[in-house]
């Protein structure tokens, strides 16, 4: 079974955190479905070329959070929790508004502004999308 997961070098972030992130992602657009099986722990740490213990650290967090599930013997398995994909697409859109509150605050962006903008940002979204009709 072939994850199409990478690693990237450039990126800071842990190594495990890039593999929890990229999984998260293939759930959240139902690229793995529930239940679906997941490549092992030694399989995906030989495919990205990465330590077990790493490929093994992601994993568990994953349980943690509810992502997948493990069972000694059978692998592990994307989690058949229902709405396990649009959970984590809120808790994606939850990360960019927050980066999105960190950044006008830096540029000195009041609250009521970013609304402003996210509001007409989302009119023009909806006026090009009714154009292409």
């Amino acid at each position: 079974m072939s994850s199409g997961l990478f690693i990237s070098q450039s990126d800071k972030r842990p190594i495990y955190l890039q593999i929890m992130e990229q999984m998260k992602q293939r759930v959240a657009v139902g690229d793995w479905a529930e239940g679906q099986a997941i490549p092992s722990i030694r399989q995906l740490a030989v495919d990205l070329q990465v330590s077990v213990i790493t490929v093994k650290r992601a994993y568990l967090e994953l349980e943690r959070e509810g992502v997948i599930v493990t069972q000694q013997g059978k692998g592990s398995h994307v989690a058949s929790s229902p709405g396990l994909g649009t959970r984590l697409q809120e808790q994606e859109l939850e990360k960019h508004l927050e980066q999105a509150i960190r950044l006008a605050d830096m540029l000195g962006i009041r609250p009521k502004d970013l609304e402003a903008r996210l509001r007409e940002t989302g009119d023009r979204r909806m006026e090009k999308e009714e154009e292409q009709v």
